[in-house]
């Protein structure tokens, strides 16, 4: 298996990628509101086509397969653990019209002109190669087929990031060094967005700026226990040896608090919904 992103993989078949596998059912249902905005703007029918880019333990892989039930759905992902679960839960799903597939999208052999939809969700910001990932993308979609999106705007406007990692450093997380280096916030740009799919060969890009809020657990006990395994919490316990993963839950425990409610603790972020059409 080909794989020029060879940092992502390495990163998503390790902790990182054990914890989201591990955590899948910590967050199932809760970001019901993300769900409708992304497949709402897919506009999936009921015999479609659909490639599901970074589909991680595939959740989004089983929404789309339940929307398109007459049709076939593709998952495809970098990480072994997480795929693991996606199969799994495939397979208890009951859904026949689905299956997984290990590799990395930016030269993944994918058929051409196959898809009719092609769906991310926090899937596409790591490739080392956006324009070249996105063109391979592209080559799978049949001409006049749909790509759609999101992604996180900037760093300072996504709380959810933000909020917990501030508590932790004693001030805000810094952007990224290089903002065009593979990474969560690496098309933060809406023009680079747009550049990056008009050079790829997508046409009728539209990038919608949304406010979604993001469910991180059922309490702040629960969602300060999903921040300790999440890599970017991981590596501030890493380089600081005086914070204790102990000391680190009880000042996320202590910071989440104010945003627990009801329905559980919701942090708020701005998105991008991106929309193009090969």
């Amino acid at each position: 298996m080909d794989i020029p992103n060879t940092a992502q993989a390495t990163s998503w078949n390790g902790p990182e990628g054990v914890h989201w596998a591990d955590q899948k059912d910590h967050t199932a249902g809760g970001n019901a509101a993300l769900h409708r905005l992304l497949f709402g703007a897919a506009a999936i029918t009921e015999t479609d086509r659909v490639l599901d880019i970074g589909c991680g333990a595939g959740e989004t892989t089983i929404v789309a397969a339940r929307l398109a039930a007459r049709g076939h759905v593709v998952g495809v992902d970098l990480s072994r653990p997480m795929l693991e679960r996606a199969r799994a839960d495939g397979v208890r799903s009951g859904l026949v019209n689905l299956r997984f597939e290990e590799g990395d999208a930016q030269v993944h052999p994918f058929p051409d002109d196959h898809f009719d939809v092609a769906v991310s969700q926090f899937g596409i910001m790591f490739f080392a190669d956006p324009v070249a990932a996105f063109a391979n993308i592209g080559r799978a979609v049949r001409p006049g087929g749909r790509l759609v999106f999101v992604c996180p705007q900037d760093i300072a406007r996504c709380a959810w990031y933000t909020v917990p990692n501030a508590a932790l450093l004693g001030h805000p997380p810094e952007p990224p060094a290089d903002a065009l280096a593979p990474g969560m916030f690496s098309l933060a740009d809406r023009s680079r967005i747009e550049r990056v799919l008009g050079e790829a060969g997508f046409r009728t890009v539209t990038t919608t700026a949304v406010d979604v809020p993001l469910y991180f657990g059922r309490d702040a006990a629960n969602a300060a226990d999903f921040y300790l395994g999440t890599g970017p919490v991981r590596a501030i316990l890493e380089r600081d040896a005086t914070l204790t993963p102990a000391a680190a839950r009880a000042i996320l425990r202590a910071t989440l608090e104010p945003y627990a409610g009801p329905e559980g603790v919701y942090l708020g972020g701005a998105l991008w919904l991106v929309s193009a059409e090969r």
